[in-house]
């Protein structure tokens, strides 16, 4: 009886150890993301506020952009590729930190928004962005139905918004443009379920390994999973709801 008591007493304090595991590991990834979602809005605040910056990128009147301004707009795409091939090269602090400057380089090509949108609407879909991503990441880690089904569907989905995306940057189409952001709003709040689920159950995976240099990088890729859940959703929602300038 003792022996049994023993090995229940373990096992209550290694739940327990890996439950507070998982709450330091979440706030870790949620507090990564939320600094870096905040990098990137005041570096595009910073540069679509002054015509100068922007006009280095864009015309600031038209908002079309320059060689330069194509570059950016496609290096965060390059940067995220690059860092998922790369990552287990990098220590946890450099995945941080090329997270920062993952964050920055949005902000660079996110800045033609302040030009395009009024501030009172950036700021509106901002907050309604904030709070659906909270509610559906709340919902992804809390359920216990098994999304990981929806991971194949929502990659799709996402691979084909982006192609549609490139082809109507040639097309013009309003009508494709409009089609793409309800798409778009719909994949990206699935993804945020989704990605926090999986965040959550693979930390679960790998609680007994005690690898912290691994979980530092994992809290780091988590992060950028779900940055980009919220500022898809975000520019998506922006195109639907956003009033123009």
């Amino acid at each position: 009886m003792a022996d049994y008591r023993t090995m229940q007493a373990t096992a209550g304090a290694r739940s327990a150890a890996i439950d507070e595991g998982l709450r330091a590991h979440m706030n870790k990834v949620y507090g990564t993301m939320s600094v870096g979602t905040l990098l990137t809005f005041l570096v595009a605040w910073a540069i679509g506020s002054s015509p100068e910056l922007l006009g280095i990128f864009r015309d600031p009147v038209t908002l079309q952009p320059n060689i330069l301004g194509w570059i950016i707009m496609f290096a965060p795409l390059a940067m995220v590729f690059g860092f998922g091939a790369m990552i287990n090269r990098f220590s946890a602090a450099a995945a941080q930190l090329f997270f920062y400057g993952f964050a920055a380089v949005m902000g660079l090509s996110l800045s033609w928004i302040f030009v395009a949108f009024t501030g009172i609407s950036i700021a509106q879909v901002f907050l309604v962005t904030s709070i659906a991503f909270a509610g559906l990441s709340l919902w992804g880690y809390t359920t216990k139905k098994d999304i990981s089904g929806w991971g194949s569907f929502l990659i799709m989905g996402v691979i084909g918004i982006l192609v549609a995306s490139i082809i109507n940057i040639f097309l013009g189409s309003p009508a494709l443009h409009f089609a793409i952001s309800i798409i778009g709003v719909l994949i990206f709040a699935g993804l945020t379920a989704y990605d926090t689920q999986n965040i959550k159950v693979t930390y679960l995976q790998h609680a007994h390994s005690g690898d912290s240099e691994w979980l530092g990088k994992a809290a780091i890729m988590g992060a950028l999973q779900l940055y980009l859940d919220f500022i898809n959703m975000f520019m998506f929602l922006l195109q639907l709801f956003g009033n123009r300038e």
